[in-house]
């Protein structure tokens, strides 16, 4: 399942599988929509959530899911999410409790989004630039 593909396409393809069933499973543990100042999420397990968060974990997710196939997709895929995760951290350690007033976050939270940042953008980094995962040049010579 893992052969041939790059860095970035094992990024995607894992975040996506594992945003979208946590998105689901997040509905279990709080599937309210609350907003504002002092949005309140419940745990799972360490980390908070919600239903805007739980409709970010999907939607991200499909998107991974749907961009991994191709290394290029997959490498925009992980660099992107690295970067906005990145930001999402930054946001989540100064406000302390939310980003955007609609999100819940907690430490937990800000210490998994920095990990998913980091992975992400190395793994875009690892991975070859275009679709060839070999060393081989897709332009051909006459």
């Amino acid at each position: 399942m893992t052969a041939g593909r790059t860095p970035a396409q094992l990024y995607a393809l894992g975040l996506g599988i594992v945003l979208v069933l946590v998105g689901i499973l997040g509905f279990v543990v709080d599937a309210s929509f609350d907003t504002g100042s002092n949005v309140q999420g419940d745990e799972l397990i360490l980390f908070e959530v919600n239903g805007w968060h739980n409709l970010v974990h999907i939607a991200s997710g499909l998107v991974g899911l749907a961009l991994a196939g191709k290394n290029s997709t997959a490498r925009l895929y992980a660099f992107g999410f690295g970067a906005v995760y990145a930001v999402v951290t930054v946001w989540g350690i100064v406000d302390g409790e939310s980003v955007l007033g609609l999100i819940p976050v907690n430490g937990p939270d800000n210490v998994l989004h920095l990990a998913i940042a980091a992975v992400g953008i190395l793994a875009a980094v690892a991975s070859p630039e275009g679709d060839r995962t070999s060393g081989r040049s897709s332009v051909t010579t006459a």
